[in-house]
């Protein structure tokens, strides 16, 4: 029997499906992501009601293993933090990001080290064979181990994983391969959804740890790793502007580990470096004595790491004063200038205000708020606040400071690197059990004690 054909529309941010188009997806609500695919549909060769046999039994809890999974580590400290310790055999990464970001580059540069104990098999679907080796020996990547594959049929590419047996394979990139059997073009929802369950299987099925790139287009025009989120066991996103030096490696999904951890690397000529301080990366070159930055610190999964928030208010030649939020959620600091102007009597409703996170971090804690506030209080009035202050807390609506979680850490971090003077909402001083020497520590109740503590001149 023939094999019938029809056309499907379907969603490249999210995989809905549907048999006629809209112009705003029903399953994610995004705008003109509504592609046309054909599909074949196998002609039903009997009944329903005949059950496959099963392979596999069920398996009583109490006789399942819990010893560690064994890890391999990949030689950089930062990038097995984000992975929870290493890289889990019959693991399915998905290493995420936009155009030119650096995924490539880490997994080109661990082989030089996963490469001196494991066989690795490097696939690439958008490079020769001569441009990997070009961009390797840059990196300074010369292991006898690394084998490179130029193949885009993932077919091709499971059969020469199942007869070579390596210990890891790397796909570079997912959008590129694509399955025969399928009509719709490379890059399509239904191709990287497919493509990635075959590699799926065979991570699975042979206990090998495959690594997938994931590229993103803003435009929607290829599938981006929404799509793949449900089937890979982790997602790793790159973030960081192009034209700065600082990447951020973080961990979006993990199955073998925490989703909150972050890794901070630096590009430079010769690829990657992790920063092992982040704190004092972030901080450096910090203007002193200037009016609109300040300091708080924020934690992301394990680790406390100190960010400098600058932010400028200044008189506006339009009607409606601008407003601009870089590493900040621009609703939260429209917030914030509300509850400042309401609650605490500082006028922002004829001046631009500009809010920017040095060193391309995202901040997404409430911890941050009353660093934000700061910032532009001191910007407003043009009075700097004090270089050794790092603060930290959450403003409410009614211009109050709630308390935030982990409170001794973060002092811990700023102590670590000289701060002295620690502002942080009244109710967390309860909180604080251990003797904090060499800094001083003032409880606020709200935004304009605060910024009066912040100003004081230091003893």
């Amino acid at each position: 029997m023939a094999q019938k054909m029809k056309s499907v529309y379907v969603c490249s941010e999210c995989g809905f499906e549907s048999a006629k188009w809209y112009g705003k997806c029903p399953g994610c609500g995004q705008w003109n992501t509504m592609n046309e695919e054909v599909k074949e549909t196998a002609p039903v060769k009997g009944s329903f009601s005949a059950a496959r046999p099963s392979l596999h039994r069920p398996v009583r809890i109490d006789e399942i293993s819990t010893e560690e999974e064994a890890r391999y580590h990949t030689g950089l400290t930062e990038l097995d933090r984000v992975l929870g310790g290493g890289i889990v055999k019959g693991s399915l990464i998905l290493i995420s990001g936009e155009p030119g970001i650096g995924k490539s580059t880490i997994l080109l540069q661990i082989c030089e080290f996963l490469g001196q104990t494991l066989r690795i098999l490097y696939v690439s679907g958008e490079e020769s064979s001569r441009q990997i080796k070009l961009r390797a020996a840059r990196l300074g990547v010369n292991s006898e181990n690394l084998y490179i594959l130029t193949e885009t049929d993932v077919q091709n590419v499971v059969e020469q994983i199942r007869s070579d047996q390596p210990d890891l394979v790397m796909i570079d990139s997912i959008q590129t391969m694509n399955f025969t059997d399928l009509n719709s073009s490379p890059g399509s929802v239904t191709q990287v959804r497919e493509c990635t369950n075959a590699l799926m299987r065979a991570a699975k099925a042979l206990e090998i740890p495959i690594l997938l790139v994931g590229h993103v287009n803003k435009d929607g025009a290829i599938a981006g790793p929404k799509v793949l989120e449900h089937i890979v066991d982790a997602v790793l996103y790159f973030e960081g502007d192009r034209q700065m030096t600082y990447r951020i490696l973080r961990a979006v999904k993990n199955r073998y580990g925490s989703t909150n951890e972050i890794g901070v690397f630096d590009m430079g000529e010769h690829g990657l470096h992790q920063v092992d301080n982040p704190s004092l990366a972030m901080l450096a070159g910090r203007p002193i004595n200037v009016s609109g930055t300040c300091v708080t610190c924020i934690i992301e999964g394990s680790r406390p790491i100190l960010a400098e928030i600058q932010g400028l208010a200044s008189t506006s030649n339009f009607g409606n004063p601008r407003r601009m939020s870089t590493g900040f959620d621009y609703n939260r600091m429209s917030l914030l200038l509300a509850v400042l102007e309401k609650r605490a009597g500082y006028y922002f409703s004829n001046l631009d205000a500009y809010i920017n996170v040095v060193g391309g971090l995202r901040l997404d804690e409430p911890a941050a708020d009353l660093a934000v506030a700061m910032a532009l209080v001191s910007s407003l009035k043009d009075c700097p606040i004090r270089d050794d202050a790092m603060v930290v807390g959450e403003v409410g609506l009614a211009g109050e400071l709630r308390s935030v979680s982990r409170i001794e850490a973060r002092i811990s971090e700023a102590k670590r690197l000289g701060f002295r003077l620690c502002v942080l909402p009244y109710s967390n001083l309860k909180q604080i059990h251990s003797k904090q020497e060499d800094i001083q520590l003032i409880g606020v109740k709200n935004v304009r004690e605060a910024f009066e503590a912040l100003t004081m001149p230091s003893v």
